[in-house]
């Protein structure tokens, strides 16, 4: 519920606990579950919903690894300090709203419910990256999600091309 409603402090005990990366992995698998629920009702393939899994954790996974790079590396502030994990456990936990997927089932207004979703997903992504990297700037924090966007979405492209 903390990381939904966009928590700060949640992030920054996500950034510093080390033993978070599970449950930030068991969240991206239950979203995944989520989004393949509404898949799952469209197609009636249940391989699909273990693929999706599987591309979700990928996709988490390189995420964090290109925040963590971006930030770091192309984009630090003079506070910067983060490893992978802190990224990987921030990205985890942001991807919480996703839970609420499934809605997108609901007639009519799915769709609309869906781009919200996402779009709050977003929004908590740029909350914990801000967290993790220790940015004062939102507006660097919304940099890094961007730059880490627009490979992910083409390696989810990549990937669903694979399966089908």
């Amino acid at each position: 519920m903390r990381a939904a409603s966009l928590d700060s402090h949640l992030y920054e005990e996500v950034e510093a606990d080390t033993t978070a990366l599970l449950p930030a992995m068991l969240i991206v698998v239950v979203v995944a579950i989520s989004k393949g629920i509404a898949t799952l009702a469209s197609s009636g393939d249940f391989l699909v919903l273990v693929i999706g899994i599987v591309f979700a954790i990928l996709s988490w996974a390189v995420w964090a690894f290109i925040t963590y790079f971006v930030g770091t590396k192309i984009l630090p502030s003079e506070f910067t300090h983060s490893s992978w994990g802190e990224l990987a456990r921030v990205t985890g936990f942001a991807q919480t709203p996703g839970l609420l997927f499934f809605l997108v089932l609901v007639p009519v207004v799915g769709i609309y419910l869906g781009l919200a979703i996402a779009i709050w997903q977003l929004v908590a992504m740029v909350i914990g990256i801000r967290q993790a990297l220790d940015y004062t700037s939102t507006l660097r924090a919304i940099g890094v999600v961007l730059i880490g966007f627009i490979p992910v979405m083409v390696l989810n492209a990549l990937l669903i091309g694979l399966a089908t």
